[in-house]
Parts: structure tokens; sequence; C-alpha cells
């Protein structure tokens, strides 16, 4: 029975699979839709600046601003 349940699922997962990428059409996307204007592509150091070092830099900036401004004592009081 474990057999049949796990061919059924396989097909059901593999049909579906199949059904998604047949309907989706990627050729399509090479067509131009009417009002596109892309612009110019950008060059790998300004793709690595602003999606690498550009959040890495964010990231510093606010951990380092939390670390400054931080008003708690630094050894908790003891009772």
């Amino acid at each position: 029975m474990d057999k049949k349940n796990a061919l059924r699922a396989g097909a059901l997962a593999s049909g579906t699979t199949l059904m998604m990428l047949l309907m989706s059409s990627p050729a399509l996307a090479l067509t131009r839709d009417d009002g596109d204007d892309p612009g110019k592509g950008l060059s790998v150091i300004e793709t690595l600046g602003l999606y690498v070092v550009t959040p890495i830099v964010l990231f510093l900036v606010i951990a380092g601003l939390v670390m400054v401004l931080d008003k708690s004592d630094k050894q908790p009081k003891r009772t």
C-alpha cells in the first residue's frame, strides 16, 4: 500500500511540475512591451557594490550606532 501511495504522489508531483513548465512561457520574456525603455546594464563592479558592499556597510553602520548609543550599564547591578 505504501508503494502505491508513493507512486501516486510521485506521479502527481511530476505531473504538476510538468504542467507548470509547459504553462509558463519564458520565450515571451524576450518580446518588449509597449513603452518599455530599459536602461543600460550594470557592470560587475556596480552590481557587487550595490548588492554586496552596500548592505554590509549599512549593517556595520547600524551595528556601530547601536553599540555607541547603548545606554544600558555594562555590569548588571547586584542587590
